[in-house]
């Protein structure tokens, strides 16, 4: 294919208020290029309708940009923390304007249902307003010092070029709660979306540049990850790395950057527990069942992958359970009533499958769902087993699809170790109404977050991450932005 060819694109577009959003070329060193010239096809997972042709940059575009930024790096680091605050204000007012277009990439190049593209937009922006604020709080530590006539100063400064690499479940929010963090620090960004979506990260580049980003400070690299991703742990000049994605790929990116001594920041692979003790009121139970399992079509690192049901309520649940997700609406994301849309590409299909098919042959029974196929190649149909036992592939892999699988359980201490029982710690839920249960568990279950009686816990002033093989480090909060920076001691003789 050659930039050259205009195709029929997906019919959805015109609905576009601002077509300039829909970008195709990369975005390095503030100007948009196109490289080789090499182009690749982004498709509607729901309808395998085309929806635009992006360019394929390489390692050596990624250089480039790598080389911007090194040089752009000295005049961001220099402004005020308010002048880099307003710059990101600006962005983030930018973002919020143009929600509606932004959503409607989002759904076209992901498949999400579009209201839930509109909540993952809000919420990208609010990373980018959160880290202006607290770009201006960054050096507030001081110490006393233990010699005589010496002054002691603690500052923190930006470490230079932050390589960013997010995944395509959330292409705007991931890229916003990394980006915006390095860029308050007074650090300068080299990004690489999902070959899968990077519609969504271009766009936002270019939101970056009406912004008034300085050329070099953020940049954009769609194309393959091998070739971008391995020039960005090669150079000497990317001293951070912040990638979301699989544990396995995860390994591989950090191994790279031991080379170099690059820090780098994690969020990897979940395989969440749901614990549903006999106090819980059975219908918010199921509320948060729903929530905790479906949203993104289960395409989500906070999952509930498996929920555990305490014996008293376990057939109570299951009925009232199976109801809810029986009654799912499944289809494209512009659809407005649409709750469960495509999946990303046929092996996440073929996963789901595999997990139903594995655990029905070691026992479990399914109570809804169970096809795939319905109604396009990359659906999988909301599915529910019960009688799950612990040996069965979904209770040991994450699943990153529309099923939910149900065990029972007797006591406090068995349903702790069988959910501690796995190499991921992200995050948990527990829902109970005994109060002293709901500080108990928190302590003895092995994640990094605990949700109780509530699924929605993330957001801009909180410390996103796990621990094991869930990640290293945190996102979001005051930590999310001190990952990107370096502390500095300073003594001076006052004699």
């Amino acid at each position: 294919m050659n930039a050259q060819t205009k195709p029929e694109l997906h019919e959805a577009l015109s609905g576009l208020k601002d077509r300039r959003l829909l970008r195709e070329l990369g975005y390095v060193g503030g100007r948009w290029t196109a490289g080789s010239g090499a182009m690749a096809d982004v498709y509607d997972p729901a309808s395998g309708k085309l929806v635009s042709r992006v360019v394929r940059l390489g390692a050596e575009e990624a250089r480039e940009a790598i080389a911007a930024a090194d040089a752009a790096f000295a005049s961001w680091r220099k402004l005020l923390p308010q002048q880099r605050a307003k710059i990101l204000r600006d962005w983030h007012d930018l973002i919020v304007d143009a929600t509606d277009d932004l959503a409607l990439i989002m759904t076209l190049e992901q498949g999400k249902p579009l209201a839930e593209s509109r909540g993952e937009i809000a919420y990208g922006a609010s990373f980018v307003e959160w880290f202006a604020e607290e770009g201006k709080r960054l050096n507030v530590e001081s110490v006393t010092s233990h010699l005589p006539d010496t002054e002691m100063i603690i500052r923190r400064e930006p470490l230079g070029v932050v390589a960013v690499v997010t995944p395509w479940n959330f292409p705007n929010a991931m890229l916003t709660r990394k980006a915006a963090a390095a860029l308050a620090a007074g650090c300068t960004v080299v990004a690489h979306p999902s070959s899968s979506t990077p519609l969504s990260a271009l766009a936002l580049a270019e939101l970056a540049e009406r912004a008034g980003f300085p050329p070099g400070v953020f940049n954009v690299l769609p194309g393959p990850a091998a070739d971008i991703v391995g020039a960005f742990t090669a150079a000497p000049q990317v001293r951070a790395l912040s990638f979301t994605g699989s544990t396995e790929i995860g390994k591989a990116v950090a191994a790279q950057c031991a080379a170099g001594m690059k820090r780098v920041v994690m969020e990897l692979g979940g395989h969440a527990p749901l614990i549903i003790f006999e106090d819980a009121d059975i219908d918010r139970a199921v509320e948060i069942a729903m929530a905790a399992k479906f949203a993104t079509s289960g395409q989500d690192c906070l999952a509930a992958n498996r929920i555990y049901v305490q014996r008293p309520i376990y057939d109570a649940f299951n009925r009232a359970f199976a109801a809810r997700v029986s009654a799912m609406k499944v289809g494209a994301g512009l659809d407005p009533d649409v709750e469960i849309g495509p999946l990303m590409h046929a092996r996440a299909v073929a996963k789901v499958s595999e997990q139903v098919s594995d655990a029905v042959n070691r026992g479990a029974r399914c109570l809804a769902g169970g096809e795939a196929g319905k109604p396009g190649p990359l659906f999988h149909s909301p599915t529910l087993l019960v009688d799950v036992p612990d040996d069965a592939l979904v209770m040991r892999e994450e699943t990153f699809g529309p099923l939910a699988a149900v065990a029972v359980f007797d006591t406090e201490d068995e349903v702790v170790r069988r959910a501690n029982d796995t190499e991921y710690g992200l995050v948990a839920y527990v829902v109970t109404r005994d109060a002293a249960r709901s500080l108990r568990l928190p302590r003895a279950l092995d994640y990094g977050m605990v949700a109780v009686n509530r699924v929605k816990i993330t957001g801009g002033p909180i410390p996103f991450g796990g621990t094991k093989q869930s990640g290293i480090g945190r996102e979001g909060s005051r930590h999310g932005i001190e990952a990107f920076t370096e502390i500095k001691y300073i003594c001076l003789d006052a004699a």
